[in-house]
């Protein structure tokens, strides 16, 4: 109770600095969802629908779902997505830093509020159907990632630009889609490493996709002349432990593999079948459990 009115007090003193969706976010990831909703409903009276309220929105599904009611969520969720759609209009959804979160939030939620009823399949269709329709937009990492965690296990691993993944059959690959402002990913470096240590003589081979994000250090922006050095310079200062894993520069991996999360870890078993999809950080009995498998 305490840590609770600490936030909102927080959160009332820091209105000036902090965003709506900061705010929201803040108390849906501590489970508040009755106050940030009433701070969501407070902005829309006095604003009306606006991208961000439908950003904040998007948080009250996602809190939702994970307390599992999925109702409720379905409809945060609706109601976000319509108002971004209003907000939208003619525009281009990335023109607005708050609409592609909305939209692929709202997206994501449904998908899963289908797949918790046991409609598994419905929801593929559902996001494939998105697909079609955001494609050649930044919500195309999210909805493939919502695709690849319901129905990418199991099957052929797709192609990854830079790198023959036929070639490598008969050893199990590890690809770990990484981005230089990552701290998450930092912290796995070790983890893989040491996995990859471990099982190299056993055919255990580390891919580390990466690609251009349009600025370094600070948010500065950069094209690629600038970057791609930038990028080097982050590999050997915090990549080290895994200076051998090769590293394709290529946006269409993190298309096809729906990479949207960084660290996006795919373990890819010896007949080159994806036998573990795994969005955000791993631990290392999880990833070696996971690869011991793949090795039998």
């Amino acid at each position: 109770m305490l840590l609770r009115a600490g936030i909102l007090i927080a959160l009332a003193s820091s209105q000036v600095w902090a965003s709506l969706e900061d705010d929201v976010h803040a108390l849906v990831a501590h489970g508040d969802l009755p106050p940030a909703e009433k701070m969501v409903r407070a902005a829309q009276a006095r604003q009306g629908g606006t991208a961000e309220i439908a950003a904040a929105l998007s948080w009250l599904a996602r809190g939702s779902l994970a307390a599992r009611q999925t109702g409720k969520a379905d409809a945060y969720a609706e109601e976000a997505r319509a108002m971004a759609m209003r907000v939208l209009g003619m525009r281009r959804v990335d023109a607005d830093p708050w609409l592609p979160t909305a939209i692929g939030a709202a997206i994501e939620v449904h998908a899963n509020v289908l797949a918790a009823r046991s409609q598994t399949a419905e929801a593929v269709v559902y996001l494939q159907e998105q697909l079609k329709t955001w494609g050649g937009t930044s919500l195309t990492e999210r909805i493939r990632k919502n695709i690849n965690l319901l129905s990418l296990e199991g099957k052929p691993a797709p192609p990854l630009e830079g790198v023959n993944l036929a070639a490598l059959k008969g050893n199990a690959v590890v690809l770990f889609f990484w981005a230089h402002w990552c701290p998450d990913c930092k912290a796995d470096v070790p983890i893989i490493a040491s996995v990859e240590r471990r099982f190299r003589a056993q055919g255990l081979k580390v891919i580390g996709p990466t690609k251009f994000y349009g600025y370094v250090q600070g948010g500065e922006p950069a094209g690629p002349d600038v970057e791609k050095p930038y990028i080097e310079k982050i590999r050997r200062q915090y990549y080290a432990p895994l200076a051998g894993m090769p590293t394709p520069l290529s946006a269409v991996n993190f298309q096809a593999y729906g990479a949207s999360t960084t660290p996006t870890l795919v373990l890819i078993d010896r007949t080159g079948i994806v036998r573990y999809y795994h969005p955000g950080a791993v631990t290392e009995p999880e990833l070696t459990a996971r690869v011991q498998a793949a090795l039998r």
